[in-house]
């Protein structure tokens, strides 16, 4: 039995429990943990899910998981907030996502009830792995949903577990904090309009590492795609979306039907619109015709929170924002603050966005 699963005495018992980490220069890298949540689906039903200690999963060779990439996952934080709870941000909105990937990659749907069970499980199992408040670092939670039984041909798997293990982590981008990033745009495209783009496939991702490596050897963080029938318009970064502050306080995002809905990028779209009043839109930017408009620039998703973007390279050159890409700019900043503040629990959630995690 997990310690301290039936009860909850305080902030103080959580500390007392934690880990001795050195929460403040955590990376963002696997840490193992005491537990994960495990369910299976077979014979068109889910078993009820169990928490495991052993790190390992037992995958038949012929799992379409391996051969065809059949298999999904999604990306959430737990955070402790300053009185001590601890809070996860829209998860519900993670389980819909699941949901429409899995029907995208014919695998069967993960409950949302099931879907919420395994998280909160997994977070309270492992509450001696949560970094204390102010740290800088939170719990990463990674829902894995995996073909794993035997078959050979191109079909559906016969068997799927749906598992979700945690990690501690620190800042995606290893300069940590709210510190300018930089993109180089890619010569490769990420994905079509009616492809899976829009869905949160692993099969998305490893086509990404090449683009990414090319990026950093421009001196980039990370790469950044645009459109694949023209390759002017803006889309999204290999592991976050992409926001753009423009005159007359107007926040716009990229429209395309192959970016990933990012649960951040919502959220942070309607911030911009209900706490500072901004005019917010999501539609097609043109790269090269808007770039002189562009005010300030950020990269947003659960890994990345909100990383504001000093610098884009395209057409050969460096396009610098942020005086000349050195400071962060106060419309970025803002955002960010009122996300993390809603996000560990330093201001009244009027939206009914967090949920706390019984310990």
């Amino acid at each position: 039995m997990p310690p301290f699963r039936n009860f909850k005495e305080g902030s103080d018992l959580l500390a007392s429990a934690r880990k001795a980490l050195d929460w403040q220069n955590l990376g963002f890298e696997y840490t193992k943990t005491d537990y994960r949540f495990s369910a299976v689906y077979e014979n068109g039903s889910w078993s009820e899910g169990e928490l495991l200690t052993s790190e390992m999963i037992q995958i038949h060779e012929g799992a379409p998981a391996l051969h065809y990439a059949q298999q999904c996952f999604e990306g959430l934080k737990a955070q402790t907030a300053k009185d001590g709870r601890v809070l996860l941000f829209r998860p519900e909105l993670n389980a819909q996502r699941m949901q429409n990937t899995a029907e995208r990659l014919s695998m069967p749907a993960v409950p949302e009830e099931l879907f919420i069970k395994g998280v909160m499980q997994a977070v309270s199992a492992n509450q001696a792995w949560i970094p204390p408040y102010g740290s800088g670092a939170s719990l990463y939670i990674r829902p894995l949903l995996i073909g794993v039984g035997e078959n050979m041909g191109l079909k559906p798997a016969k068997r799927y577990e749906f598992r979700v293990i945690v990690s501690p982590v620190g800042p995606y981008y290893k300069s940590g904090g709210l510190s300018l990033i930089s993109l180089a745009v890619s010569d490769f495209d990420r994905a079509a309009p009616h492809g899976t783009g829009d869905i949160k496939a692993g099969a998305n991702y490893p086509g990404g590492l090449y683009a990414t490596r090319k990026a950093k050897e421009l001196g980039a963080n990370e790469a950044l795609y645009l459109d694949a029938a023209e390759h002017r318009y803006l889309e999204e970064a290999g592991s976050a979306n992409i926001l753009v502050s423009m005159a007359g306080n107007k926040l716009v995002t990229p429209k395309s039907a192959a970016i990933l809905p990012s649960v951040t990028r919502r959220s942070i779209m309607t911030i911009a619109a209900e706490d500072l009043g901004m005019e917010t839109e999501e539609r097609a930017i043109d790269l090269r015709k808007e770039v002189g408009s562009f005010e300030e620039v950020a990269a947003c998703g659960t890994a990345a929170v909100l990383s504001p973007v000093g610098k884009i390279w395209f057409d050969d050159h460096w396009h610098h924002f942020y005086a000349n890409g050195e400071e962060v700019g106060p419309i970025m900043q803002k955002l960010y603050d009122l996300l993390c503040q809603l996000q560990s629990g330093e201001r009244e959630d009027k939206y009914g966005w967090t949920r706390e995690v019984a310990l």
